[in-house]
């Protein structure tokens, strides 16, 4: 029986050898015969060059400044001589003054090791007339590699840095997520720099071929050409880009310029910064002072501004009011400057009221607060904010840029689900009039408006044209079919805004042709209910002071564009904003974007509403 037990030991360590030998020989055959080939083949992958982006005109936005890089051999602090770096770096200093030695240094040392058998970037950049004549000569030393090394140039410094964005040096977690950024160096990190990167930055070109134990080259086996140069025209156009940049100057805020189907021609968030002082690297006290601003000139103001809409937001609701069936275009309020409920007075913006009579085409006009007031407890909360939601507002826009927020639009469900709290009717007043937790981005007012110039919902975009594919308009049809039959009403109302002796932007408007919007003043420091005259706007702190809306489309009875401007802590819409719109139109007016046609009504002429 032992002996049994013996021999069946024995027998199993004997198949048992058997197997592994078959592993190792066989089975694990292809594994070693292509680990083998990997040693004597070599992939070289070749960087593209990042594509420009041009405006309507054709005008460059984003360019590529020729230049050179330059990379040391490695294990040059390895061996018996590890004083080779030092050698390497005093000859680049003789050559080149201006080079960071401590920089070249640090560089070096943690990208060198043992395992790394290719050269080492340590020169990310040197301008072309700088290099060419000294190529020939640095190019003869074999520890020296001296490669095309394109740099991101944005010709208009800080003009729109906000919808460009900027290219910069790729982190670690950008890499893992796209190979190719190890090659690239850069990546777009903001803007439509970011949104288009990977069409933008092209495809690598790979070479493969076959090398020796020397790490010689033998032959090339296969060779494919990057893709690249892939330009990327914009709807922009510089001229009016930088007009507007003028018009704000020492504002804070945001305005957007498009076209009624969403072609973004301008817009700006201001205060801008220069796009340029990101591609090498930005200093810290350039950076502190970006984010740490009170003007937040880091913030994109177009898409991630979010602000109460204050009164642009009573042509939408006036829609639904007299779409609803509960309210008509003849419904009317007496305004007497207070609405009282409960224990709490809500009052018009006019302390003295707007009297009797006045009706939806009269509150839009007038801005008569207590017109929506009274309106939203009839027509309640839900339907509001459903019929909101429908034109937009608490909903991306999907413009071509990245992080786009969605804002608030305030609701029973909403607050129910957001802070588990019960609704109540106060809430609903201030909703109505642009208050209390609803908000809005500058984009958002713009669409918006759109949809009140035209009965159609527009995707903005910046982008014109991406490789061979033109953008095609896309718009969507939120309206219902009796909010279509009523919209005139609104636009009626909006073209008194801007042109009737008792419109809130008459005083303030001196456009050349007659436009159509609507003013807005966004409080952002709540009244005590214990105030009965009302601070002067400008006599109060900065911060304190409300943000003024102006948002329109024009001209009033052929609607081509939307202007919509906005100014933090600006005071009253139409006074802050007024001449920075007018001046917007006259110039769509003078580049010849802007057609006439002759206006329908013949008694108005253009000189009647100058």
């Amino acid at each position: 029986m032992k002996f049994k037990i013996i021999l069946a030991i024995f027998a199993l360590i004997w198949i048992s050898l058997v197997v592994r030998v078959y592993h190792l020989a066989i089975q694990s055959n292809e594994h070693y015969e292509s680990l083998a080939q990997n040693n004597s083949i070599k992939t070289e992958f070749s960087p593209p060059v990042r594509g420009e982006i041009l405006d309507r005109n054709l005008e460059p936005i984003a360019i590529n400044e020729l230049g050179f890089k330059i990379a040391l051999a490695p294990h040059l602090t390895k061996g018996k001589d590890a004083s080779l770096l030092d050698q390497e770096v005093a000859y680049l200093l003789s050559m080149i003054p201006t080079l960071d030695v401590k920089k070249i240094k640090k560089t070096y040392k943690q990208q060198d090791s043992y395992y790394n058998h290719s050269f080492v970037d340590v020169v990310d950049f040197i301008p072309h007339e700088t290099m060419i004549p000294l190529y020939s000569l640095m190019n003869l030393r074999e520890t020296i590699k001296i490669s095309p090394s394109p740099k991101r140039l944005y010709p208009y410094g800080n003009s729109a840095s906000h919808l460009i964005g900027y290219v910069a040096k790729a982190n670690q977690k950008e890499v893992d997520k796209d190979p190719i950024l190890k090659l690239l160096g850069h990546v777009g990190k903001s803007g439509i720099e970011k949104y288009y990167n990977h069409y933008l930055q092209g495809e690598a070109g790979e070479r493969r071929i076959k090398v020796n134990a020397h790490n010689m080259e033998i032959e090339e086996i296969s060779r494919s050409s990057t893709k690249e140069n892939r330009a990327l025209i914009l709807n922009l156009d510089m001229r009016l880009q930088n007009y507007i940049s003028s018009m704000f100057q020492n504002k804070v805020g945001a305005i957007v310029v498009m076209d009624t189907k969403g072609a973004v021609y301008a817009a700006g968030s201001y205060p801008e910064y220069d796009l340029n002082a990101f591609v090498e690297g930005i200093s810290t006290d350039q950076w502190n002072y970006l984010i740490n601003s009170v003007d937040a000139p880091f913030t994109n103001k177009i898409v991630n501004g979010l602000y109460p809409p204050g009164s642009t937001i009573k042509t939408g609701l006036g829609l639904i009011y007299v779409s609803s069936g509960i309210l008509n275009e003849d419904s009317t309020i007496n305004c007497t400057g207070t609405f009282r409920l409960g224990n709490r007075s809500f009052r018009c913006w006019k302390k003295t009221g707007h009297g009797g009579g006045i009706n939806v085409q009269h509150a839009i006009r007038e801005s008569c607060d207590d017109y929506f007031y009274k309106g939203s407890l009839n027509i309640g909360i839900q339907r509001m904010a459903n019929g909101l939601n429908r034109m937009g507002m608490g909903r991306k826009t999907n413009i071509d840029l990245p992080n786009e927020f969605i804002g608030t639009v305030p609701s029973r469900i909403w607050k129910k689900e957001k802070f588990k709290q019960p609704w109540y009717r106060g809430e609903t007043l201030n909703t109505a009039i642009g208050q209390g937790d609803f908000l809005a981005t500058p984009m958002q007012i713009a669409q918006y408006t759109a949809l009140m110039a035209t009965g159609k919902l527009p995707v903005p975009h910046i982008a014109y044209k991406v490789g061979s594919k033109i953008y095609s308009p896309k718009e969507r049809d939120v309206l219902t079919k009796i909010e279509k039959q009523k919209l005139p009403i609104v636009q009626r109302a909006m073209r008194e805004v801007c042109n009737d002796p008792h419109g809130t932007a008459k005083a303030y408007v001196s456009t050349r042709f007659p436009i159509a919007g609507k003013t807005g003043t966004a409080q952002t420091t709540g009244i005590s209910q214990s105030v009965v005259n009302r601070q002067n706007e400008y006599s109060m702190e900065y911060l304190k002071r409300s943000h003024a809306w102006f948002t329109t489309y024009g001209p009033a009875d052929d609607p081509q564009f939307i202007v919509t401007v906005l100014v933090e802590h600006g005071g009253h819409g139409g006074e802050a904003t007024g001449a920075i719109i007018s001046g917007i139109y006259n110039k769509l007016l003078e580049l010849d974007y802007v057609k006439l046609s002759k206006p329908k009504d013949a008694n108005l002429t253009l000189e009647s509403v100058r």
